[in-house]
């Protein structure tokens, strides 16, 4: 099956086929992580910019890694590095780099539809790696790999995500993607962090979490995120743990071999109890590793796919 997207601007633009073939190539590029060389010379020659105008670790570290074991040229940027700071706009930046030749640029960016923004005036191809609370494509790809590895498959799945939904670009990524694939899925939060509609893109809204976690296959936890929050949505943290925090007696009410992620960074002790976090039903080291690989798949199908890996 032929890939047909030059960019990944979302998994809202990205068909079951589209998802299928993506999880694929990703298990093929596992094995490759384990090695005692890590590299393949699958994109030699190709030149991959890492722009991060925002803080990360697990996505941009993973997409440098992923780059390098694909053997491209990778080069990183940060918002704070760049000429940004001095006025330039995001364009005259990205405009920039073009002239340089590169054939990947993969951005994450605070303002929901910066990567649209440049995948349309750019001949290079644009990976979105997060942007604002609007969509992080490479992170529910690699949830939706950890989810096929330990059951199997996804449809007909319960699939609950708890927690700062309003906010979550994880959460809109996941919802298009799990709904492609068939899997039933139940958001849980505070009213003051579920957004109106949300039903719409697929989803059954709960305000409490047993009621969400009840006989889940997955249960996925968010952090609230407060950098995006304009105020203070709840009276206290303690609070937010007691009524939305995933502890033992919660995840009972779970499936007996239902698996626990979390994309990071965790807060431990709000949002999820360290009992839960080291648990054996955790699976969040795991969706770290399935980064990579989901990363490495996603930089070889837009250059082409053409060459095989060795």
């Amino acid at each position: 099956m032929a890939f047909n997207h030059k960019h990944i601007l979302g998994t809202e633009y990205l068909s079951r086929e589209d998802i299928q073939l993506i999880l694929d190539t990703a298990e093929s590029f596992r094995e490759i992580n384990t090695r005692s060389i890590k590299k393949v010379p699958t994109l030699r020659g190709k030149t991959i910019i890492n722009a991060f105008f925002e803080n990360s670790t697990r996505t941009r570290l993973s997409f440098e890694i992923a780059g390098k074991r694909l053997s491209a040229d990778t080069v990183n940027i940060s918002g704070s590095a760049s000429s940004v700071t001095k006025g330039e706009t995001l364009e005259d930046t990205a405009r920039n780099i073009e002239v340089m030749h590169p054939d990947i640029i993969v951005i994450r960016h605070g303002h929901s539809g910066a990567p649209h923004y440049l995948a349309e005036r750019l001949n290079c191809s644009v990976i979105n790696a997060g942007d604002g609370a609007h969509e992080h494509p490479s992170q529910a790809l690699l949830d939706i790999l950890t989810m096929r590895q330990h059951k199997g498959k996804i449809d007909g799945l319960k699939v609950a995500i708890v927690g700062d939904i309003a906010h979550s670009r994880v959460v809109r990524s996941n919802l298009y993607a799990l709904n492609k694939m068939g899997a039933d899925v139940h958001l849980a939060g505070p009213g003051t962090m579920m957004p109106s509609g949300i039903e719409r893109l697929g989803a059954t809204v709960h305000y409490d979490i047993r009621a969400a976690v009840k006989d889940a296959d997955v249960v996925m936890m968010l952090r609230i995120q407060l950098e995006r929050q304009g105020m203070t949505l709840l009276p206290t943290l303690r609070e937010y743990a007691r009524f939305f925090g995933l502890n033992d007696d919660v995840l009972k009410l779970a499936k007996a071999d239902a698996i626990v992620m979390h994309p990071g960074p965790m807060n431990r002790g709000v949002e999820i109890s360290s009992a839960v976090a080291d648990g054996p039903q955790n699976v969040i080291l795991g969706q770290v590793e399935n980064g990579v690989a989901v990363r490495m798949a996603l930089l070889y199908l837009v250059s082409g796919g053409e060459q095989a890996v060795e």
